[in-house]
C-alpha cells in the first residue's frame, strides 16, 4: 500500500507473502523529518510549550503540557493545584476532539463497509451530527480555556496568561452534560459493529495514579508490574531507528514492544474510570482488561464520555488561579515529564543551562512508541488472513492501522544521521 488514508500524516504498509510464509510486514513512515529537538536547541526553554505544540495541530495540547511540566521541574517551579486543574480541564478538550475525530470520522467507516465519513452521513446523518456536535464541544473547551482551539496561545511554562471567566466555562456545562449522553449513545451504537476476532498479548504501558484515570499526571505503569517517575523513562525504554522509516521506533530496554493508548490506559486504569463511563464499557461488552485492538474505537468512545464528565465537574468546581502563573528565575537543570495524549504517553526531558537556554531536548511521541508493536499486530491479522484476497486483505491491514489511530506527522520529528566518508584514493 503506497499511501495510507484517513490517519494523521503519510505512510504506507509493506507485505511479502511467499506462498503461506510471511516474509516481511514494515510499516513505512516516509514523511520527512521535522527536526523539532534541534530546533530547540538554544532556544529559551519558556518557548518549548509554544514551539512544540506546532508538531501536531489535532493534540497540540499534549506537547504543551509535556514541554510546560519538564520545563517547569528543570527550573525548579512547582504551579498550584489551581492550575494543574486548568490544565486537566483544557487537556479533557483535546481528548473530545481528538477522540471524536478519529472514532466516527476516521475508523467507523472501516467497520460500516464505506469509504469516508461522508458515506455515513448519507446512511446515518443524525449519528454525524451527534459526533460533530460533540468534536464541537471539545474544541470549544480548549478555546475557552486557551484561546483557541488549535495551537491555543493562552497556556505557558507555570500556568496560563489569564485565568478564563467563570461565567464562560460554566456556559460549556449544559453542552458537556449533552456530551456525556451522546458519547455513550456513539459507544453503544458503535458496539453493535461486526469485530474482528482477534487479541494481542499486550505489555500495556500508560500514565498510572490512584486516584484518578491519568491524563496529565501520575507515574509510568505497565501491565507486567513496572512503576516508575518520568526521570526513569529512559532507564527502561529506547528509541531505535530503522532505515524504513523516518521516526524512532520505541521499544523497551530489552527489544520487547509495548503499547500505549487508549487499550492500555483502560487496562492500567479502569478502576479509576467514572461508575457511568464503566457501566458503558459493560454496555458495550468490553472486558475490564481488552486485548482485542479493533474494541480501541469502543474505549475511545468511553474516554470521551469520562473526559466529559470530568471536564463538568472541574468547570463546577472551578477556583481561578491567582496568580494564573508563577515563574522562577533561570537555573541549569535537567526536567523530564509525561502526559497522556489521546494516542499514548508523550514523554519530554530538557536540558537547560543557568541562562534557562535549552541545551539538550528529547521527545518520544505515543506513534513511535508503538511502531514495533502495530507492526506485529500486522503480521499476526496477515496470518489470521492469508486465504483473503488482495482487496479484502488491504483493507483489514488498513483497518489495523487505524486502531491506532497514529499520528506519524508527530512521530517523524527526528532521524539520526550517520555519514561515512572516504578517503580519495
Amino acid at each position: 500500500m503506497d499511501a495510507l488514508a484517513r490517519v494523521e500524516g503519510e505512510g504506507a504498509l509493506y507485505v511479502k507473502l511467499n506462498g503461506d510464509v510471511l516474509e516481511a510486514c514494515e510499516f513505512r513512515i516516509f514523511e520527512p523529518p521535522r527536526f523539532f529537538e534541534a530546533l530547540l536547541r538554544g532556544r529559551d526553554a519558556h518557548e518549548a510549550p509554544d514551539i512544540t505544540s506546532r508538531i501536531c495541530g489535532i493534540c497540540p495540547i499534549a506537547y504543551i503540557m509535556s514541554a510546560s511540566q519538564a520545563v517547569e521541574q528543570a527550573l525548579g517551579l512547582t504551579v498550584s493545584p489551581e492550575i494543574h486543574a486548568l490544565r486537566r480541564l483544557i487537556y479533557c478538550g483535546e481528548w473530545i476532539q481528538s477522540h471524536v475525530l478519529h472514532a466516527a470520522m476516521l475508523h467507523a467507516p472501516d467497520f460500516l463497509g464505506l469509504p469516508d465519513v461522508m458515506e455515513i452521513a448519507k446512511a446515518e446523518p443524525d449519528l454525524v451530527r451527534k459526533a460533530l456536535r460533540l468534536k464541537k464541544i471539545g474544541n470549544t473547551l480548549m478555546e475557552t480555556v486557551g484561546g483557541r482551539a488549535v495551537h491555543p496561545v493562552n497556556t505557558r511554562v507555570g500556568g496560563f496568561f489569564r485565568a478564563p471567566d467563570r461565567a464562560a466555562l460554566e456556559a460549556l456545562l449544559p453542552e458537556l452534560d449533552w456530551g456525556i449522553q451522546a458519547a455513550r449513545e456513539i459507544a453503544l451504537a458503535f458496539a453493535r459493529f461486526d469485530f474482528p476476532e482477534d487479541a494481542g498479548d499486550y505489555h500495556f504501558v500508560s500514565l498510572i495514579h490512584p486516584e484518578v484515570y491519568p491524563i496529565a499526571e501520575g507515574r509510568i505503569g505497565s501491565s507486567r508490574g513496572l512503576d516508575i517517575p518520568a526521570e526513569a523513562f529512559n532507564d527502561h525504554f529506547a528509541e531505535h531507528h530503522v532505515a524504513r522509516s523516518n521516526a524512532l521506533q520505541g521499544r523497551m530496554r530489552d527489544g520487547t514492544a509495548y503499547l500505549v493508548g487508549p487499550l492500555a490506559r483502560y487496562a492500567n486504569n479502569f478502576a479509576r474510570l467514572s461508575p457511568t463511563a464503566q457501566d458503558t464499557a459493560r454496555a458495550a461488552g468490553l472486558a475490564e482488561v481488552e486485548q482485542n485492538p479493533f474494541k480501541s474505537i469502543l474505549i475511545r468512545m468511553v474516554e470521551v464520555q469520562y473526559a466529559c464528565e470530568e471536564a463538568a465537574r472541574l468547570i463546577r468546581g472551578y477556583c481561578p488561579p491567582d496568580p494564573a502563573f508563577v515563574e522562577a528565575p533561570p537555573r541549569a537543570g535537567v526536567g523530564h515529564a509525561v502526559t497522556e495524549a489521546p494516542r499514548g504517553i508523550c514523554y519530554h526531558r530538557y536540558e537547560v543551562d543557568a541562562e534557562g537556554r535549552i541545551l539538550a531536548a528529547q521527545i518520544v511521541p505515543p506513534t513511535a512508541q508503538n511502531q514495533p508493536q502495530m507492526e506485529a499486530d500486522l503480521a499476526r491479522v496477515v496470518r489470521a488472513n492469508l486465504r483473503a484476497d488482495d482487496d479484502a486483505l488491504r483493507h483489514r491491514c488498513e483497518q489495523t492501522i487505524r486502531n491506532y489511530d497514529p499520528c506519524i506527522s508527530c512521530a517523524t520529528h527526528f532521524i539520526k544521521l550517520t555519514v561515512e566518508r572516504c578517503e580519495a584514493a
